[in-house]
């Protein structure tokens, strides 16, 4: 059964833009030392960043409390399998509270903008 669903887009400029302005305060606030490593070692570092960032915004929306109280950013961990495929990993207090759900991610990109879905089921 389905219990939320979330989605979000974000441009990767903003992110980019962001990043500049406030740098590793900002890295370290949203994303994990996991995160932070696997996007840096990529070509397009902030195409990267704004997935994990869009990604993170996604499953706020699908728990329908957003980010806020228990829970932080850096509960959300984007990580890639051996295939590439995003999954989502969850730490601290979201970690528990989510226990019982299958999360699944879906990213996809422009030049410009990316995207991602997520939808959460009861296991």
């Amino acid at each position: 059964m389905v219990k939320g669903i979330g989605v979000d887009i974000i441009e990767i400029q903003r992110i980019q833009r962001s990043i500049d302005s406030f740098g590793e305060r900002l890295l370290g606030r949203i994303f994990t030392p996991g995160e932070i490593a696997y996007c840096m070692g990529k070509y397009n570092v902030f195409q990267h960043f704004a997935a994990r960032f869009a990604a993170k915004e996604a499953l706020s929306k699908a728990i329908s409390t957003g980010l806020r109280g228990e829970f932080s950013w850096r509960d959300i961990e984007v990580v890639n399998d051996s295939l590439g495929k995003p999954t989502i990993v969850l730490h601290g207090p979201l970690r528990q509270k989510l226990a019982n759900l299958t999360i699944m991610l879906s990213i996809s990109h422009s030049d410009t903008h990316v995207i991602a879905f997520v939808v959460m089921e009861e296991q």
